[in-house]
């Protein structure tokens, strides 16, 4: 059965280690900040400038001030700092981003990503996609593995206009966990319920299957 977006967002926190500073990017990435593992402190950047942002507020905690990247409303952790947007990119550009999370419309089998653009429809920018991609030392792709078409999102070779090259480590999709790496996507875990089957008719690019594919733990 396929992920929700919050079991997406579960997925993805589990990859978060002990002490790092972690970009969560609009979308499915945001909701990552409620699903940080007990154990596991990370700092989350939010490019509109707050280091520290912690998880949705409840009704009562709402500020309309606090805000990410998104718009949406977000409570600070404990030791926040909230600063301009320019001094944000900086620590961006500057390499001090361990870890960044991002949604997509494509990514290719050679880690390039396309997230910002389709010809002839309205968008509001790049945002800070092409500084993320450039600047993190880690970088996960969340998506739906196909459009709402049931054309695959992964694919040989991106069509859209892209963000970044040859920068993608990981994806996690609401069928599978994949690791980019040697020109082609190799599965590393299935959605619970989901078959290599159907993951691999659904992957345009070249799909690495290496032995028996354990299901997800969500």
């Amino acid at each position: 059965m396929a992920l929700t977006r919050e079991q997406i967002a579960m997925r993805v926190a589990q990859e978060f280690k002990d002490g790092s500073y972690v970009n969560l990017g609009i979308g499915i990435p945001t909701l990552a900040a409620n699903y940080v593992p007990d154990g596991v402190a990370v700092m989350l950047q939010s490019e509109n400038g707050l280091l520290g942002m912690g998880r949705y507020p409840t009704e009562d905690e709402v500020d309309a001030d606090m805000i990410n990247a998104g718009k949406e409303t977000v409570t600070a952790s404990v030791g926040a700092s909230i600063f301009s947007s320019a001094e944000s990119f900086a620590m961006i550009r500057g390499g001090h981003v361990d870890f960044t999370v991002l949604g997509a419309f494509e990514v290719d089998c050679n880690g390039n990503i396309a997230s910002w653009m389709i010809p002839g429809k309205l968008v509001k920018g790049m945002g800070g996609a092409m500084d993320l991609v450039a600047g993190a030392k880690n970088i996960i792709v969340t998506m739906t593995h196909a459009d709402k078409h049931g054309n695959s999102k992964l694919l040989k070779e991106c069509k859209l206009p892209l963000t970044g090259v040859n920068c993608i480590t990981h994806i996690i999709t609401d069928l599978a966990m994949l690791e980019v790496k040697e020109g082609a996507f190799h599965l590393v875990e299935r959605a619970p319920g989901v078959s290599v089957d159907e993951i691999r008719e659904k992957t345009e690019g070249e799909l690495v299957v290496n032995g028996d594919i354990p299901e997800m733990r969500i």
